[in-house]
């Protein structure tokens, strides 16, 4: 039985971070192989960012790829209403706002850098419909941040986009 854990070892297979209720943050060939290099909302194919993307894997196998969207070169009207992309083939919740199987566009409205407000997150369907939104606070305790990245810690997975974190569940 210590033989095929060993092998994957060997075989250099994908790491994952796994939460206890099952999200698993996937890398190497299942997000290269997943990862969407444009993504279509209201009328525009707008590039992704391969540097600032992840792609989990719910407790019932579902993959969810984030993204931020390079907007720069699209109108001010696309730009400061989108500032990343999702892409879901099962249910999940963000931050409160459940969404089902389908891609969707989520842009941010961010306090002022030196402030403690709250950011405002809003999620839009392909056609720019909005489906929810939510507000968070920032995660001081946040060691690393990057523009987009999924964190599995202590039983919880969160999107982090920057320091501001959303639980996923």
């Amino acid at each position: 039985m210590l033989a095929v854990p060993m092998m994957m070892v060997l075989m250099g297979a994908a790491p994952t971070l796994k939460a206890q209720a099952g999200i698993e943050v996937l890398s190497g060939k299942p997000f290269d192989s997943a990862f969407v290099k444009d993504f279509y909302l209201e009328g525009n194919s707008i590039p992704t960012e391969r540097r600032n993307a992840a792609l989990i894997k719910t407790a019932s196998g579902a993959r969810v790829e984030f993204a931020l969207l390079d907007t720069s070169g699209y109108s001010s009207a696309v730009q400061q209403k989108y500032s990343g992309m999702m892409i879901s083939e099962g249910s999940i919740s963000v931050c409160g706002v459940k969404l089902g199987v389908g891609s969707y566009g989520f842009g941010t409205k961010l306090p002022h850098p030196s402030g403690s407000g709250e950011a405002q997150v809003f999620f839009y369907d392909q056609a720019g419909t909005k489906l929810g939104e939510c507000s968070t606070s920032k995660d001081t305790q946040l060691k690393t941040p990057k523009p987009l990245q999924v964190t599995v810690t202590g039983g919880k997975a969160r999107l982090y986009l920057g320091v501001y974190g959303l639980d996923l569940e």
